[in-house]
């Protein structure tokens, strides 16, 4: 039941933004306020447990790419800059932006990740340079390009308007950021 309720708690954001009462998640849900209560005591509590839901899978992903010996350098670095948490459509600025007002405490969370949580992904990047894999040039600057070049996903309105899915953003904003433009026959 908690899981149904967060996955109505998501598309009453997807739907309404953050302006929903738990009268209309009961409503989307079939099911009374009592219910609701009885598994969540406020809306808070419901977005603190899909924040820290997204947060574990978001690091299991990693650890899992990190973990796993197959892999290369280049394709751990490319799997960190991928890994997307399941509930992605959260990370809509239009959503966070009414999280940051209504929200705030939850919103810091949330901005901490987006913006300060990528020492992992520094780590191999400073580890390709060493190797000589990756090009040497200043790592808090590339790390800046990374971050806001990857967040620039959450413009979810602009990708949706040119039919790409985010996904298919994200592959291609970290392709272009590890290989370039120019085609490899054309170097």
């Amino acid at each position: 039941m908690k899981d149904r309720i967060m996955k109505g708690f998501i598309e009453e954001i997807r739907d309404k933004g953050m302006k929903f009462s738990m009268d209309d998640l009961a409503r989307r849900l079939g099911i009374s306020k009592r219910t609701l209560y009885e598994h969540f005591s406020s809306k808070v509590e419901i977005l603190e447990t899909i924040i820290a839901q997204i947060f574990a899978e978001s690091d299991e992903k990693t650890r899992q790419i990190l973990n796993d010996d197959s892999l290369s350098l280049i394709d751990k670095i490319r799997g960190v800059m991928m890994v997307l948490p399941t509930h992605y459509e959260f990370y809509d600025l239009r959503i966070l932006e009414q999280m940051k007002r209504y929200y705030p405490e939850q919103w810091a969370l949330v901005d901490s990740s987006l913006t300060d949580d990528w020492q992992t992904l520094r780590v191999l990047i400073e580890q390709g340079i060493q190797e000589g894999k990756i090009v040497n040039m200043n790592v808090t600057l590339l790390m800046k390009l990374i971050v806001d070049t990857v967040n620039s996903t959450l413009d979810q309105r602009f990708y949706m308007k040119n039919q790409i899915t985010v996904s298919e953003a994200l592959s291609a904003i970290v392709d272009v950021l590890l290989y370039g433009i120019i085609p490899v026959d054309k170097r």
